[in-house]
């Protein structure tokens, strides 16, 4: 099957930049997936370095293609809104105007890239198929007003989009539930969970240093942005005694600027550490290679996780594959992918106190942590590997162009071990 990519805002070339989140990793991850399943995936994305040859050979089956829409220059992902219907006529040109010529099947990652799908099939007939990665809906219910979506066009987009592509994929039911208050048809939307490298991310292998070997180690990893949360454990590690808080994210230390410091966030999040008087057992390393990360997670004795909305979460179920158990706020798709009192421990959302007596107890209790981590193992293995999230949306891709899946019902639903169907 020729499967397209549509990944404007989210290149996989992009993986462990300083902008890099779980967007970049899981269309990177997804494209590899499907490549190894002898699929001819492209995954396209918008031009932003001159200097970048126009297609790449990114793994076995995959190739990236970089589309010119806008200025060649990075630039923040709703930026790209008024570049996406040059993106859009340039993929349908690229896919010429025959059918049966060009993919088989489009999907598209985040609502821009939506759009510029649409726009890409609508003379020519092709599925398609949207991962919105976030909703603006549940951004401007959750976040502060200066942090969410605010006004604009997107929620009226992302519904409409909502309702023309052929499959909407959602990553949680706390999404699905979503997608239902926005009106998009139930009977249009599948579950398929993202996945975690379970090659990459494992118990055993290199451990990232101990600078101060007598400290449990907190461990936290995202984007340096206030919605990760960074800041709530700042504050709630002055009440975790004999604990050190170390934040893998931000910009690159390898790369000019190679100051820390000269980040916006990590100058906040220092100088707040400095207010609560933990200064001295906060860290914050900046951006690493997934190689790299895996490392920082096996080294640490849990993960702390308090973003105040997230969509899926992916950084929970790394941590969980390397054996590391999680103390995260019950939001969005975590609620989901952490077992309460099973794989980790779940706390109300921006409830800083309860984040620090969770993270105390638990870095308290070696038992506990093993029974955790042990089990964590177990769950990302049995149901978050990327070979079975590849496998539910091939089917999900046979069933919109009319193939086997559509033809003989092979669309059973059931939590752990089938394509979940919302109907």
């Amino acid at each position: 099957m020729r499967i397209a990519l549509v990944s404007a805002q989210a290149s996989p070339l992009g993986l462990g930049g300083p902008t890099a989140g779980g967007r970049h990793t899981h269309v990177a991850a997804l494209a590899r997936a499907l490549g190894a399943m002898s699929h001819e995936v492209t995954v396209y994305v918008r031009r932003e370095d001159r200097a970048a040859p126009e297609r790449l050979p990114f793994a076995p089956g995959v190739t990236v293609e970089q589309v010119p829409a806008g200025p060649v220059e990075s630039l923040p992902a709703d930026d790209t809104l008024p570049h996406m219907g040059d993106f859009g006529r340039a993929l349908a040109a690229r896919w010429g105007d025959e059918a049966g010529v060009g993919p088989d099947v489009v999907h598209a990652h985040y609502w821009l890239s939506g759009l510029a799908a649409l726009t890409a099939t609508a003379d020519v007939r092709r599925p398609v198929v949207v991962t919105y990665h976030g909703l603006a809906s549940a951004e401007r219910r959750i976040l502060p007003v200066d942090h969410n979506a605010g006004p604009g066009p997107r929620a009226g987009m992302e519904r409409t989009l909502g309702s023309l592509a052929d499959r909407v994929v959602a990553q949680s039911e706390d999404e699905v539930a979503e997608l239902g208050r926005m009106g998009v048809r139930r009977a249009a939307t599948v579950i398929v969970p993202s996945g975690v490298d379970t090659e990459l991310f494992t118990p055993s292998g290199a451990a990232a240093d101990h600078r101060r070997p007598g400290l449990r180690r907190i461990l936290s990893v995202g984007p340096l942005v206030p919605r990760k949360g960074f800041g709530d454990l700042v504050e709630a590690l002055r009440r975790v005694p004999g604990a050190e808080l170390v934040v893998v994210g931000g910009p690159d230390p390898a790369r000019p600027p190679r100051d820390i410091d000269a980040d916006p966030e990590a100058r906040r999040l220092i100088q707040l550490a400095d207010t609560h008087g933990v200064a001295d057992r906060v860290r914050i390393v900046g951006a690493v290679t997934p190689e790299e990360l895996a490392a920082w997670y096996r080294s640490a004795d849990v993960l702390a996780c308090a973003p105040w909305y997230e969509p899926f979460g992916l950084t929970p179920l790394e941590a969980m594959a390397c054996g590391v158990p999680v103390v995260a706020y019950a939001v969005g798709g975590i609620g989901e992918s952490v077992i309460d009192n099973v794989t980790g421990v779940l706390v109300p959302p921006r409830d800083v106190n309860a984040m620090a007596g969770a993270l105390r107890a638990l870095l308290g209790d070696e038992v506990r942590r093993m029974s955790f981590a042990s089990a964590a193992i177990d769950r990302v293995r049995s149901r978050y590997s990327w070979e079975r999230a590849a496998t539910e949306l091939e089917r999900v891709y046979q069933t919109v162009t009319g193939g086997p899946a559509a033809a003989d019902g092979a669309e059973e639903s059931s939590e752990e071990d089938e394509l979940s169907e919302v109907s």
